[in-house]
């Protein structure tokens, strides 16, 4: 039988395994999300410009700013929409 310090320090690593089973599954997806981004390098196929480029670059940045606050308990402002 498991004494409650045991139960709990079971369950923070059921909670610790979660973290890492999703962390990793939605960082591996924001990777590939932001591979996809590059892929609109290709200027065969879009037409973009300096300030285009600028523009995401400035909002991915910021989007990663808020998440690192969330992590340090900072407030965050209101979610970040992307128009060109």
């Amino acid at each position: 039988m498991a004494t409650s310090k045991g139960a709990a320090k079971e369950g923070g690593d059921d909670r610790r395994a979660k973290f890492v089973r999703i962390a990793e599954k939605r960082v591996g997806n924001a990777i590939r999300a932001i591979r996809l981004i590059g892929n609109l390098s290709n200027r065969a196929a879009y037409e973009f410009n300096d300030a285009d480029v600028k523009k995401i670059a400035a909002a991915l940045g910021k989007e990663i700013d808020s998440m690192q606050r969330r992590f340090s308990d900072t407030p965050v402002k209101n979610k970040i929409e992307f128009k060109l």
